[in-house]
């Protein structure tokens, strides 16, 4: 172990960041368990109290498997605005991977929702903020302003965005592809309403609007608030648009894969 005297608590969390940024955390648990298992006094309790520090714990728990001390930090220490995007992830993941762990395979967007509405993020590690479809709505709202100025963002903006609003650039890249194919499947069907001459014989536009034309299956006819038509934290794109994939990770269309 580590002497006292040779790391301050600001030291120790600055080591913490900066193993935190390499994502090496194999280093990072060796040497949170490098330190002192208890500091006395003032400089315990301040090494407690560090965010950094608090989130390196939480980050070792995480990957070590250990989801009850992830748990039980996320939970009893109060974390600010810029951890929470991070810790929010660790928090679902690893309610995922518990659940898949019981199931025997993974979660489909629906059981994922599920899951999300039977574990809610503890008040810790959320701001409190309404959320519409798991992603905020000044997530969503900046995300609509920037598909009205480019439905189809290269990867520099992709990334920019997914800074701006503390997404990862997989998501960004999912939802901008969500969006689209919603744009498309709503064109198409007004386009039917418009002109019926358009609908094969003996059809109807409510009923051809899911039946007879290929791009409004499975898309933006999903009932309103529906896990399978949301903008979701996980990145699921719409059920029935193409099969479900990994949290956070999903889109294909980013170069980014998460």
């Amino acid at each position: 172990m580590f002497p006292l005297p040779m790391f301050t608590p600001d030291q120790v969390a600055r080591v913490c960041e900066n193993l935190e940024e390499t994502g090496d955390m194999e280093r990072l648990g060796r040497f949170l368990w490098s330190l002192p298992a208890a500091v006395p006094g003032a400089a315990g309790e301040a090494l407690n109290r560090h965010e950094s520090v608090m989130r390196a714990r939480a980050l070792v728990a995480f990957h070590g498997g250990n989801f009850e001390a992830l748990y039980q930090i996320l939970q009893s220490h109060r974390f600010t605005r810029e951890s929470h995007a991070k810790l929010q992830d660790l928090w679902l993941d690893a309610h995922y991977r518990e659940a898949e762990r019981l199931r025997g395979r993974p979660l489909g967007p629906v059981e994922k929702y599920r899951i999300r509405k039977k574990f809610p993020l503890p008040r810790t590690i959320w701001d409190g903020e309404q959320k519409t479809h798991c992603f905020k709505e000044r997530t969503r709202s900046l995300l609509r302003e920037w598909y009205l100025q480019d439905p189809y963002p290269n990867p520099s903006r992709k990334r920019h965005l997914a800074q701006a609003t503390g997404l990862t650039p997989t998501q960004v890249g999912n939802w901008f592809k969500n969006r689209r194919q919603r744009d498309r499947a709503a064109s198409a069907k007004n386009r039917l309403q418009q002109d019926p001459s358009l609908l094969p014989s003996g059809s109807s536009p409510e009923c051809s609007s899911s039946e007879h034309n290929p791009h409004l299956q499975g898309s933006s006819l999903h009932r309103p608030g529906s896990p399978e038509n949301s903008d979701c934290s996980s990145g699921t794109e719409p059920q029935g648009t193409r099969a479900s994939t990994p949290d956070i990770s999903v889109s294909s269309d980013s170069e980014y894969e998460s």
